[in-house]
């Protein structure tokens, strides 16, 4: 049987892509597949590209292709062709791009690599079905695949559309080397004759990525792992119409903690809705970086500083999982690194309720305790609206202190009161100091530093809310 590596290199500078479908929001696993193929190209001083694959027209919406856009440009993962800044669609839009891939299947056909399909939905699952119960894995018969003319033209005669399939030459085993998953190979047999136009003239997803792949120059394609069993097929096209094949790497799919593919049950998914949240997009992007990705550099990154130390080598095949609380390790990295003044531009909104003297020490005083906007926003409640809500665990703390412990402790309170006042005031230290404490102050046990809440709150309210419990 005849083994052959058909993978022909292209020798010009690395051009990567990023190739989503626009049927949704960008999942978090696009947006790392977008992240890899934009650091891959930046590392080498090579070109990143664009392209939207919208051949299913039913699902395929324009306001998903502009959100989409928004996200990546959000996320700071400029491209160097695709939508924007003029180009026109029939070079980054496959709907746009129909001719390009009818002339490349007339070219096929012509060579007797592609014939027309005239089987019916029913006549393929019975198949299937007969393949499966056989013991076998299914694939296409090759029914239609050596018709003569007369039969072609009775088939068509009855009303039937034929879909197009390309012709796999048997006896061929198709080698490659992936740049996650290494020497790969797989023979004809098991691939079977797959469709190259669907029977509504559409072209399928093999076969126009493929062909755009080739024709845009892209030298490598980083893409998910449930693509690799794609490949195969894909070289194959590339050989028959004398086009050079990219390099390809398959990276490990994104799961949950549960290790089960990432997907609504973990919660949000998308980076539409993490944007949404208030998290910033460094945040996003160095917790993306380093799934599936090890690098030995523990800091918050820029996409200059990820670029420089991307190395496909260190892509890694098993399962990478998103972890929230590493997420808001990065979010808290990126908001910890920020002046007051950026976090203030940054809070925005959510600062509404303070008032404009307590902005400096507000900010001093709980951006160690927030992750995102809503959380300085809930902070401003606490300390600037009308009522306190008490937790649970605080109301306890308040009723094991006692009447007199506030009734102290408010005595106490003046300009400049510190720690080591009230701790002499109420005779209490440690936990039975400040639980209390902070619990009528805020509600919570947990918070901003003590010393800076009493920096932040007038001494009129520290006093009034002490002496409700006293």
């Amino acid at each position: 049987m005849e083994s052959r590596n058909i993978v022909k290199m292209s020798t010009t500078a690395v051009v990567t892509r990023f190739a989503p479908s626009p049927t949704g929001e960008l999942h978090l696993g696009n947006a790392r597949t977008a992240l890899f193929s934009f650091l891959l190209a930046r590392h080498h001083g090579g070109r990143f590209l664009l392209r939207i694959e919208d051949t299913d027209l039913g699902r395929s919406l324009e306001a998903h292709t502009a959100a989409l856009v928004e996200d990546l440009r959000w996320l700071g993962l400029d491209w160097d062709a695709g939508p924007g800044g003029g180009a026109p669609p029939q070079t980054w839009r496959q709907s746009a791009r129909q001719a390009i891939y009818a002339a490349r299947l007339e070219q096929l056909a012509r060579a007797g690599n592609a014939y027309p399909c005239y089987c019916t939905p029913a006549e393929l699952e019975a198949s299937r079905r007969a393949q499966l119960a056989a013991g076998r894995p299914p694939r296409y018969a090759g029914t239609c695949r050596d018709l003569d003319d007369a039969a072609r033209a009775e088939r068509a005669a009855a009303g039937r559309r034929p879909a197009w399939r390309f012709r796999v030459p048997r006896g061929r085993h198709v080698q490659f080397d992936d740049l996650v998953y290494g020497a790969q190979s797989a023979s004809a047999e098991d691939i079977g004759d797959f469709i190259l136009q669907r029977e509504d003239g559409g072209a399928a997803f093999f076969f126009c990525n493929a062909v755009d792949d080739a024709l845009m120059q892209v030298t490598h394609v980083l893409r998910g792992e449930d693509h690799l069993a794609n490949t195969p097929r894909q070289l194959l096209i590339l050989e028959a119409l004398g086009l050079s094949a990219p390099r390809y790497g398959h990276v490990a799919l994104l799961t949950g903690a549960d290790g089960v593919p990432l997907s609504k049950r973990h919660g949000a998914t998308s980076v539409r809705e993490y944007r949404a949240r208030g998290y910033a997009p460094a945040a996003l992007c160095n917790h993306l970086f380093r799934l599936g990705h090890s690098t030995p550099d523990n800091s918050l990154l820029t996409l200059a500083e990820m670029a420089a130390g991307f190395d496909v080598g260190h892509l890694q095949r098993a399962p990478a999982r998103f972890d929230p609380v590493q997420l808001t390790h990065w979010q808290s990295a990126w908001l910890h690194g920020l002046d007051r003044d950026a976090a203030a531009a940054w809070l925005g909104a959510a600062l509404e309720g303070v008032p404009a003297d307590r902005r400096a020490a507000f900010l001093d005083a709980v951006l160690p305790n927030v992750t995102v906007a809503d959380d300085a926003r809930a902070w401003a409640d606490v300390f600037f609206g009308a009522e306190v809500p008490l937790e649970p665990e605080a109301r306890a703390a308040i009723a094991a202190a006692g009447p007199g412990f506030f009734a102290a402790a408010a005595a106490a309170i003046g300009e400049g009161t510190d720690v080591a006042a009230l701790r002499a005031a109420t005779g209490a230290k440690g936990a039975a100091l400040f639980a209390p404490l902070r619990a009528a102050l805020t509600g919570r046990l947990h918070g901003p530093d003590f010393a800076a809440l009493l920096r932040l709150l007038p001494v009129a309210t520290v006093r009034a809310r002490l002496l409700k419990w006293a």
